[in-house]
């Protein structure tokens, strides 16, 4: 097989997995009655070490701020986040996951991993390393490329 084409089966293959698995999760994460961008939303909140700015989960989420305002303005009504002003910058809103929130994220983590094993068990544990040493590798790289 040429390169080209190796590379290209890879360059969609990567992509394909990516939007299959996140599609799978989500039909699984249906009955909490969140968006897949919603449970994303506070996925990447749960897991930050310090409450993200809008900014800042818009890059997580990549999409533009308006969207994340959108979105966020819907998981604030729902009682799932609060928006804090940065003490270092009063213009900046941190959004921080409510109590609610976090329980949510308890659930949504749980049905991750449950689904995680499911896809994840019967592969062989060094094909699993490789593979992930070399999807970080490619982020690494992709990253230093974007700069």
């Amino acid at each position: 097989m040429r390169r080209d084409q190796l590379q290209e089966d890879f360059a969609l293959a990567l992509h394909d997995s990516a939007r299959v698995w996140r599609h799978a999760l989500d039909r699984r994460l249906k009955g909490l009655g969140l968006s897949q961008a919603s449970w994303m939303s506070i996925a990447f909140l749960a897991r930050a070490k310090a409450p993200l700015t809008q900014t800042e989960l818009a890059h997580c989420l990549s999409v533009e701020g308006p969207t994340v305002v959108a979105m966020v303005d819907r998981l604030q009504r729902a009682g799932l986040v609060r928006r804090e002003i940065a003490p270092e910058d009063r213009r900046v809103r941190r959004v921080v996951l409510t109590a609610e929130g976090l329980s949510i994220y308890a659930e949504v983590k749980r049905v991750a991993v449950d689904f995680r094993h499911e896809m994840l068990d019967g592969l062989d544990a060094t094909d699993l390393q490789q593979a992930t040493k070399l999807l970080h590798r490619l982020q690494r790289l992709t990253e230093a490329s974007s700069r």
